[in-house]
């Protein structure tokens, strides 16, 4: 059976990570996805190396423009303009990341194009919203963070705030909330045939992740600090180094895991204390130097029959290849062009009847403009005169 989205058909004005990645997600899911580029204009993700298959094509990009449709368009062109204008009577939802204001300066915000097509559902994807004082600066994912008060309680008390290793803003907070949104709206549509205008800034979606902290100082106006809260390094909840210079993670919160964790480790003595004892420095070193004493692999073994949270720090690499993820199917083979397969991360989202399908790698940029234009009733005549007037530039 095919997969859930299928019959919706989206226009992708984004760039880099965050829009791209939310429509990477809902190709798999069977969305129809026609990604709109500058012929001209560089998408850093399209030159990020390495590059595979016989088209040089990133590997960035031929992940995240899985399963996509990909034509170039100069929306400074009108011919360009009206293009978009005949796409939208068929693809009727459209994400967009440029800053508040371009697409309405080009004829192309939501205002303009719901007059062609009511029921269009229009996401504007940015840092810091369409409305506030911020709204027209440039940022990314470390700004997004930073202003919405995460990195004021994360990270360590003397060293301050660290980067993670993934984009937190960008995809959790950004790219996940465009899809939320999107399929909010379209059940409305569905109910009611109206369609209407999403506003996602990331840094909003950011400042909700304070999800524990939030609450509190609400409530009681008390400010967060680094290693001073239940799960950012203000109990034995924690990562600790391991003899051969690794890391194990310990996350026993509960009276049940954590009394697990206190046998293993011969500690009985700090059952009745709970994950946050009285001394937390003294015990916290104590702990330290207990799990210096083996290899992580030892203590891997160690904790193999307790039922304690405790896993390793394990490598990328050593995930992409754990047998968890392979049974999970979350390394999924594509066919590239010219011949042999590419491996990729596949989408986390599994369900019993409609499948994820994962059918062809991202294509080079502009690679289905002439396709798209024959669609829409445009002869092969007027894709070369299109061409030679700078339309898909």
């Amino acid at each position: 059976m095919a997969g859930p989205l299928t019959g919706m058909k989206m226009l992708d004005f984004s760039t880099l990570l965050p829009g791209p990645y939310a429509t990477l997600v809902m190709a798999d899911l069977g969305a129809e996805v026609l990604r709109i580029s500058s012929g001209t204009r560089v998408d850093f993700a399209e030159h990020f190396p390495p590059f595979v298959s016989e088209k040089k094509i990133s590997a960035n990009l031929a992940w995240l423009g899985r399963n996509k449709k990909t034509m170039t368009l100069n929306l400074k062109n009108e011919k360009g303009l009206k293009i978009v204008r005949q796409l939208i009577k068929e693809y009727d939802i459209i994400l967009e990341q440029f800053r508040p204001g371009v697409m309405d300066k080009l004829g192309l915000g939501y205002p303009d194009l719901k007059k062609v097509n009511p029921g269009l559902i229009y996401c504007s994807l940015t840092g810091y919203g369409q409305s506030g004082p911020m709204s027209m600066k440039a940022g990314h994912d470390i700004n997004y963070m930073s202003r919405a008060g995460l990195m004021s309680h994360s990270g360590r008390k003397n060293g301050g705030p660290v980067l993670t290793g993934m984009q937190i803003a960008d995809v959790a907070s950004g790219s996940n909330n465009v899809i939320i949104g999107i399929l909010a709206a379209a059940m409305h549509r569905n109910k009611t045939g109206k369609g209407q205008f999403i506003d996602i800034s990331m840094t909003d979606g950011v400042l909700a992740f304070n999800a524990m902290a939030g609450p509190v100082y609400l409530a009681s106006g008390k400010e967060p600090e680094r290693e001073g809260e239940l799960i950012n390094g203000g109990t034995l909840y924690d990562f600790y180094e391991t003899k051969d210079g690794k890391y194990i993670s310990f996350g026993g919160l509960e009276p049940q895991f954590f009394a697990d964790f206190c046998k293993v480790m011969d500690c009985p003595d700090l059952i009745e204390q709970g994950v946050a004892p009285k001394d937390l420095p003294k015990e916290k070193e104590r702990i330290r130097n207990i799990f210096k004493t083996k290899t992580q692999e030892e203590w891997v073994k160690e904790f193999e029959k307790a039922d304690a949270c405790v896993e390793p720090v394990v490598s990328l690499g050593e995930a992409l290849s754990d047998p968890q993820f392979m049974e999970r199917n979350m390394v999924v083979d594509l066919e590239m062009p010219g011949g042999g397969t590419m491996k990729q991360i596949a989408t986390p989202i599994m369900f019993s009847e409609t499948k994820a399908e994962y059918k062809k790698i991202g294509e080079p940029t502009g690679t289905h403009t002439k396709e798209i234009l024959l669609e829409l009733g445009y002869s092969e005549n007027d894709f070369d005169e299109f061409t030679k007037q700078g339309v898909f530039d």
